[in-house]
């Protein structure tokens, strides 16, 4: 550590930025399968935020945050070639998390099979996503900017919120068990006594909300109530394992309610940060270690084509796409895959703290599994 005009410093800079990426014309709404959900208002605006990190080493990583239902592939490909090629960040140091939110546009192939998109909203999903490529491009490079000399510290605090999914279809599953992660893990970026950022997390789906309109959701309201409370910082929020979790209560039908019900589960999250932030935190060391590598994840045998051939005509909607989609790989591949190929990262904080990154709708039971 040393000591920067009276202020301690451990071996850290950090850089915050956000940038508004919230459309200006009517857009099909991401994350809900269907008929396609053009939006009509904006609650308020969404976002992409970024953390640039530089540890004693002069090694820089970048976190970015999302009001964005997800990455596809194509698009973590894309925006992470351009932090390198313009901004010198490897892959494996650039976190591209989303929330996944499902009151923002599609984007580019994101859930692509959900969606019964005309020409017209073809059309505009391209206009945005070519937006989001290049605010991506900006957000990084002005976090990057901003880089200046910080403490950082962590704890985690709770909130009850998430509900898990096997206990959300009516009466009948009641009965059935199911985890849930409650935790709420806080990074606060602080310089001297000023909060400039705080990363916060929570493992449940940014599902409160399912009508017309443009937000956040809960997570983006808590980020709202973050910001309001601590002038001049950013909030930004990561989604943890909430694959298999649902806020609940939920409301459907009624948008007015169901925001209101949306912004107190912000409110309530907001409030287990700030009960972190008010309290003891452990300080977070350098330098930063850095892994990534893919897994291998085996598939289950799929259906025969013969069989494919033989369901595609009775289908319709979602299903239809699905099938076509296996005759193409019949055709261009020969077989479906046998398995996927699975990124996980990896950023150690030096002994105080271990950043894993999975993609995909990772659910909570993987980490209930028992240690052996």
């Amino acid at each position: 550590m040393t000591l920067l005009g009276g202020v301690v410093h451990a071996g850290w800079d950090a850089g915050l930025a956000k940038v508004n990426i919230t459309p200006k014309e009517p857009v099909p709404l991401a994350g809900y399968g269907g008929k396609t959900r053009l939006s009509n208002r904006v609650e308020h605006p969404i976002w992409i935020k970024a953390l640039a990190l530089r540890d004693d080493t002069g090694s820089t990583a970048v976190l970015t945050t999302a009001d964005l239902v997800g990455l596809s592939p194509k698009m973590v490909a894309r925006i992470s070639a351009m932090a390198l090629a313009k901004h010198g960040i490897a892959r494996e140091r650039l976190i591209l998390n989303s929330s996944h939110n499902h009151s923002c546009p599609v984007t580019e192939d994101v859930l692509w099979l959900y969606y019964e998109l005309t020409p017209e909203e073809v059309a505009t999903k391209d206009r945005y996503t070519e937006q989001v490529y290049a605010w991506y491009d900006e957000l990084i490079g002005q976090a990057i900017a901003n880089l200046e000399p910080v403490e950082l510290s962590f704890e985690q605090g709770l909130a009850g919120i998430a509900v898990n999914r096997r206990r959300s279809r009516g009466a009948e599953s009641r009965a059935l068990g199911g985890q849930v992660d409650h935790d709420v893990p806080v990074i606060a970026i602080k310089a001297g006594e000023q909060i400039r950022g705080l990363v916060f997390g929570y493992s449940c789906h940014t599902t409160a909300l399912g009508g017309l309109t443009i937000s956040g959701d809960y997570a983006g309201f808590a980020q709202l109530e973050l910001e309001k409370n601590y002038a001049g910082s950013i909030a930004m929020f990561v989604q943890n394992c909430g694959g298999d979790a649902n806020p609940l209560p939920r409301i459907r039908g009624n948008d007015m309610e169901a925001t209101s019900l949306a912004a107190k589960y912000g409110a309530i999250l907001a409030e287990a940060v700030n009960q972190v932030v008010a309290n003891k935190m452990v300080p977070i060391g350098g330098p930063m270690s850095v892994a990534m590598g893919e897994a291998k994840l085996p598939l289950q045998e799929g259906l025969s084509l013969d069989e494919v051939k033989q369901r595609l005509p009775k289908l319709s909607g979602m299903p239809k796409r699905e099938f076509e989609h296996f005759l193409r790989q019949y055709e261009t591949l020969g077989s479906p895959p046998d398995h996927v190929n699975y990124p996980i990262q990896v950023w150690g904080f030096g002994s105080e703290l271990t950043f894993i990154a999975l993609t995909g709708e990772v659910v909570v039971d993987y980490l209930a599994c028992p240690r052996k």
